[in-house]
């Protein structure tokens, strides 16, 4: 393994030096006294970094805006590798990957914490300064970048409409007027290997190239004990090609390819975490009969994931597929018996699952796989149109694939099927075909092949592009007013797919809707268009192969295209000497135009014995496009004061109100239930945009010659519709709610002497629900009330409910409770049209009929049955840490008369508890942590020439950074999101 994994690496570091070879006509680097960062050094501090947070050169103490801005080599220096450890230096930030496709950065409480996808992340990444809806920051690794900025705040005027929380922008390298190369190589635990190089090459006076790329294979950070094999490890690489072409000193053209893959068994989710929830005992005075305790579980009770109950298993026994297969099909008959068959064992096949206490440890017998290839094209064209007037055009394609399979439950479950081969038809006593039966034990999957267990995987993938296109005219006067004014358009397509197979689906397809009315019992697929029965279609192909129009697996199918016009402009009036007023407004006109695919999981065309609740047995047709349009103006105003004061060398006080706005969307379509057959409760279709007031003042000082920079900021927003989603009936539900938040930052550096730095920042946050915010906690539907109980549905109602606890004693009360309990419980989530039917393949079966009384949840119970609203007035936003801090220094000792510097670095961050959902409970409630970080480089100036020692998370640590939690109908378990162990390496690093 370890020869084939270095031969693999070996290539591709042959690939990129031969890529870089064949490039050789490339820029250079930078100029002297000048590192091309824009930073001027004057050997002892006083770093003047220049930005473009304003879309134009800066310095960045005199731009008012809360910002932080990294060079390369500082980025180095720090150890961030990829966006999200930007946390660990910018203050109010944080970072964690959501449960699909996405991730979730924000800033002062405000990300990304809708997962639909017709939702737009609410930090903008900007690749050199042109917004990216879908990109890899979190699993692409930076390099050769000439900066990356971190914009705190709304950005709505230059950066765009969904720029609520900041921005945050990645701006590479350009080609310069000087020949330069630079290669590093690294190895380190985990068996990785990395590598990175760069070459910068003049053409001619006027045109060079350059091109940089990064690799790193890496062995998994978690470990799978049932196949034995290390997961989540990496593989991947990037590159990127730029060319820029100046003529004359008034026009400057560049073009940018980066290109981004990745192949490996990167884990999308961490472990999956659950309180078992046993079900209750008693309901009031009456007992619960064992085998009808699962159908009042919710499978997994809302605990806190940091207690070893956690480490539990969803109750399964009452999960609808389970009972579906241990109840309603029978295979046949023991011989010459009346026993009948059934396809599936009793009781919960996770009752035995006792999950390891190690994090980084799963069990499931199916590794992760995982691909992602992402390119992002470029052009820009700046003209001087004068010597103070300049033109802009930035044009950009970005095209992004991404797959993801692995484990739905991460894992192994006991056997769940009967022995087949023993069964006979009941009439003839012959033996009944084994074909799509479970012979031994054993029932074969056309997805997942051959198993006892109970198999489930999900596979998250997407495919979009993006075109965009911006133009803008700058002025440089002289005089006190200066203006910058622009128009872009922006269209982007994305298709977004996610399937969950699992054996038990496909086997309830087959022997329970697939069986012609006339012939008792079958095996084969009834054929389409079969009358009398549901045909449920099984798609027979593997994975890799899918004809995609299967009912034996759920597909969630999300087609979504957004166009985007903006015009906008900021003006600067320089009121006097040392006072500037920025007024800016944007005028944005979005359409974004969703195509709805509901899902169709075991639901087939109904005939007049059809059961499944489904119109149609094949395909995944649309229902008609849902076209949504918002023009919303947004804008900013500024003021900012540049006093002289006697104890500064500069200083910078500004206070500004802005206004952000970020497009509401589309919820996915739910189950494609024939309401003939099936009620559930209704929900709404669309989301609303988000709104924000943002009000901040700030102070940016300079001390010392620059050798000391003091930065404080302090901000209030007014919050409307913060989009939110969770898991309700197999959809990412996306609700709105108001908040407020307020905060304080803190940001300086300390050089005292050319040997010896301190960084260091402190971010405070208070983050508040507003009165009315409120919502249904599917960890808690009932919200303590005692007169209501939590009930599980029949087979195609998806989520939980509750109904009122008289109806269910009357139920367990009643004789005839131990022959249609099971169904009549089910029925208090939902029925047919004709209220109170609960089979409605056969008439008659009615509530009032056998019961004695009459319900009709969507009418009679709160919220349709969904369940009571929590009140979460008062509640902080998810993910949302009071406090976040970080403190880095470093020590340079000059070796043999300064040819060699020994520099000694360390970082500490920390941030403060924080709650992973609106709901604020303990089982919400994420702890808070610490990471640390150090590193020992050795390097010689003269012949650039560097070694370098580092440790990663010095201390292991493996906090949960975020969790999700998953459906009802799947037992309502936590997928965790943790840290990356800890990782050390050593590098060599040569410049030429």
């Amino acid at each position: 393994m370890g020869d084939f994994r270095f031969a693999s690496f070996s290539r591709k570091v042959s690939l990129l030096a031969l890529g870089i070879a064949l490039a050789t006509p490339a820029a250079a680097q930078d100029g002297a006294g000048q590192d091309g960062r824009g930073q001027a050094d004057d050997g002892a501090g006083g770093d003047i970094i220049i930005v473009t947070a304003q879309k134009r050169e800066e310095a960045i103490q005199d731009v008012p805006i809360a910002i932080s801005a990294f060079s390369g080599e500082t980025l180095d220096a720090y150890k961030i590798e990829s966006g999200s450890e930007l946390l660990r230096a910018v203050p109010n930030v944080n970072f964690s990957k959501s449960n699909f496709s996405m991730y979730n950065f924000s800033i002062r409480g405000i990300g990304t914490k809708a997962i639909s996808a017709a939702s737009d992340p609410a930090v903008a990444v900007s690749f050199n300064n042109t917004p990216l809806i879908r990109n890899r920051l979190f699993e692409s690794e930076l390099f050769d970048m000439q900066r990356v900025e971190v914009l705190r705040g709304p950005q709505g005027t230059l950066y765009g409409r969904n720029a609520t929380g900041g921005v945050v922008n990645l701006i590479p390298a350009l080609p310069g007027p000087d020949f330069g190369l630079n290669a590093k190589v690294e190895i380190g635990n985990f068996d990785t290997m990395r590598a990175n190089a760069m070459i910068n090459v003049p053409i001619t006076d006027t045109l060079g190239i350059r091109v940089a790329g990064a690799l790193t294979s890496r062995e998994g950070f978690d470990y799978n004990t049932f196949t034995e094999r290390r997961v989540n490890g990496r593989d991947l690489w990037s590159t990127r090609t730029s060319i820029q072409w100046e003529p004359s000193d008034r026009l400057k053209v560049s073009a940018i390819w980066q290109h981004f893959k990745e192949d490996d068994n990167r884990s999308r989710t961490g472990k999956q975490l659950c309180t078992r929830d046993p079900g209750p005992t008693m309901v009031g005075d009456t007992p619960v009969p064992a085998d009808l305790q699962g159908r009042l579980s919710q499978g997994c009770l809302p605990g806190s994931l940091y207690d070893d109950a956690a480490f539990g298993a969803p109750n399964a026994s009452g999960l609808a597929f389970i009972v579906a297969g241990n109840t309603t099909i029978p295979m046949g008959n023991r011989a010459g018996t009346f026993e009948s068959i059934y396809g599936m064992l009793p009781g919960d096949p996770f009752a035995n699952v006792i999950q390891s206490r190690n994090l980084r440890e799963i069990a499931t017998s199916y590794d992760p796989v995982f691909r992602a290839k992402n390119d992002v094209f470029q052009l820009n064209f700046e003209y001087d149109v004068s010597d103070a007037l300049s033109f802009v055009s930035q044009t950009a394609y970005a095209r992004d694939r991404y797959y993801s399979s692995q484990d739905y439950n991460r894992f192994v479950s006991g056997p769940i099927f009967n022995d087949s081969s023993e069964a006979v038809d009941p009439f003839t006593q012959l033996p009944i075909s084994q074909e799509h039966a479970a012979p031994g034990g054993i029932f074969v999957d056309p997805q997942l092949g051959a198993s006892n267990r109970l198999l489930s995987v999900d596979l998250s993938r997407s495919r979009n592009r993006q075109w965009s296109q911006e133009f803008r005219l700058q002025s440089a006067f002289d005089g006190p007013f200066n203006f910058n004014i622009g128009a872009n358009y922006l269209n982007f397509k994305s298709q977004d797919d996610y399937f969950v197979f699992n054996n038990a689906f496909s086997f309830i397809a087959y022997n329970l809707y697939n069986r012609p009315a006339d012939v008792y019992p079958n095996y084969h697929p009834c054929p389409i268009g079969t009358t009398g029965v549901d045909c449920v279609y099984v798609d027979p192909n593997p994975i890799g192969s899918l004809d995609e129009q299967g009912h034996n697996y759920f597909l969630s199918r999300n087609i979504v295209k957004t166009k985007s016009w903006a015009i906008f402009g900021e003006a600067y009036w320089n009121v006097s000497d040392n006072v500037k007023i920025t007024a800016g407004l944007r005028w944005t006109k979005d359409i974004k135009v969703a195509t709805p695919v509901p899902s169709q999981l075991l639901l087939g065309g109904a005939g007049t014995l059809g059961t499944s609740g489904g119109s149609n047995s094949f395909g995944y047709p649309a229902d008609p496009d849902i076209k949504q349009r918002w023009s919303k103006p947004t804008g900013r105003l500024v003021i900012d004061w540049e006093p002289d004061l006697s104890f500064t060398d500069h200083s910078l006080i500004y206070a500004s109100a802005s206004r952000g706005y970020k497009g509401g969307g589309t919820n996915p379509p739910r189950p494609n239930l024939d309401e003939r057959i099936v009620q559930f409760q209704p929900l709404p279709a669309t989301f609303k945009p988000e709104y924000i007031n943002a009000f901040e003042i700030g102070t940016k000082n300079s001390f010392d010659g620059g050798r000391f920079t003091l930065n404080a900021t302090a901000f209030y927003y007014d919050y409307k519709d913060y989009q939110v989603s969770q898991i309700v009936d197999r959809i990412s539900l996306n609700e709105n709610f108001d908040a407020t938040s307020w905060g304080l930052e803190l940001e300086t550096a300390w050089r005292p002497s050319r040997a010896f730095r301190v960084d260091a920042n402190l971010g405070y946050l208070r983050t508040r629900l507003k009165e009315g915010s409120q919502s249904i906690d599917v960890m808690n539907r009932t919200q303590g009330n005692e007169d209501w109980v939590l009930l599980r549905p029949w087979i195609q109602i998806p989520s939980n409910c509750i109904a009122p606890r008289k109806h269910v004693e009357t139920i367990l009360n009643s004789p005839l409770a131990p022959f249609l309990g099971l169904n009549a419980l089910g029925a208090l989530c939902g029925g047919s049209k004709e209220t109170g039917t609960f089979n409605p393949a056969v008439d008659g079966l009615r509530l009032d009929q056998f019961f004695g009384f009459t319900y009709n949840p969507l009418t009679d119970a709160p919220n349709g049955g969904r369940g009571f609203y929590a009140d979460l007035e008062g509640n902080e936003l998810p993910n949302a840490p009071r406090l976040t801090f970080n403190i880095g220094a470093q020590y340079t000792f000059f070796i043999d008369g300064g040819d060699w510097e020994l520099t000694l670095r360390g970082d500490y961050y920390r941030q403060s508890k924080s709650y992973a959902r609106v709901y604020n409970t303990e089982y919400d409630r994420l702890k808070g942590w610490d990471n640390a970080n150090v590193a020992v480089t050795l390097e010689r100036p003269a012949d650039a020439l560097a070694f370098q020692f580092y440790v990663k998370n010095l201390f292991n640590k493996t906090p949960i950074t975020d969790f999700f939690t998953n459906s009802d109908d799947s037992g309502l378990s936590s997928n965790i999101f943790t840290l990356d162990p800890r990782i050390y390496g050593f590098s060599v690093s040569k410049k030429f």
